[in-house]
């Protein structure tokens, strides 16, 4: 995080010809107030990016695991979700700015599958849902058929997840994983245990769904970008934006006090 000292000396060096600076020199508040981040939020949401970037300071300035990241790859990870139209509140389910080794990555939650799924206007139905103890009555692998039982629940405990989806042309899949299947899935896959700590009942349900609609659903162009740009590691996405080394230094200093994103206009 940069210091007032070292801004003060960056608006310095813009009075006496340099009007670039370092975007890894910026905190995340003074990155957001460059007119280059500023467009390229705009260019994407439009008159939303104000209310997206204020969703974006809230929530980093609630996450000490994320204040921890560098910035640009705060940035550049929003960015992701800006561009997918998913707001970035963790609480909502939809997308993730996932603080990964000293860097931040994007990742989608299983509502913002969901909602990327419906937006393709082919989708009659789409859900993922625990299955409880003693509601499984039958599953078989290979025709994936089961049959449930929500009147015979056992008890609170989870057992498994299914996910289910019916498109406009009739076509239906029903998919089941056990605990078990989607421990071993996270074990071999997952990257970081970040999500799985903070919400373990959404991360197997995106599991889930993830994998039932790559390999039996439609999949719309930004549902594809996503699922890309969660497979690639910060560095590669900061290296989509062509200002990752310089931007222009004509930024606002927002003061420690200042509530959100829109005091700083």
């Amino acid at each position: 995080m940069a210091t007032n000292d070292s801004v003060k000396n960056q608006i310095a060096n813009k009075t006496q010809g340099s009007n670039q600076v370092n975007p890894n020199n910026l905190g995340l508040k003074q990155l957001l107030s460059t007119p280059t981040m500023r467009k390229k939020f705009e260019d994407v949401l439009d008159s939303k990016a104000p209310q997206f970037m204020s969703s974006l300071l809230n929530l980093y300035s609630n996450d000490s695991y994320l204040q921890k990241a560098e910035p640009m790859t705060v940035v550049t990870s929003a960015l992701v979700a800006a561009t997918l139209d998913l707001p970035i509140d963790k609480n909502l389910g939809y997308a993730w700015v996932v603080p990964y080794g000293g860097k931040a990555q994007f990742q989608m939650g299983y509502k913002g599958f969901i909602q990327l799924a419906l937006r393709t206007g082919q989708y009659r139905n789409i859900n993922v849902i625990e299955v409880y103890e003693g509601e499984l009555q039958s599953f078989n692998r290979l025709t994936e058929e089961m049959e449930l039982d929500f009147e015979k629940k056992l008890s609170d405990k989870v057992i498994g997840y299914t996910g289910f989806f019916e498109l406009l042309n009739g076509f239906r899949k029903t998919v089941y994983w056990s605990k078990e299947d989607i421990e071993k899935h996270k074990k071999r896959f997952s990257k970081s245990d970040f999500g799985w700590k903070k919400d373990w009942d959404a991360m197997a349900k995106k599991t889930v769904i993830r994998n039932m609609l790559n390999k039996w659903g439609i999949l719309s162009i930004d549902m594809q970008k996503g699922i890309d740009r969660e497979n690639r590691g910060p560095i590669e996405s900061i290296n989509e934006f062509d200002d990752k080394d310089i931007l222009d230094a004509d930024y606002t200093e927002i003061d420690d006090d200042q509530q959100d994103f829109n005091d700083a206009q």
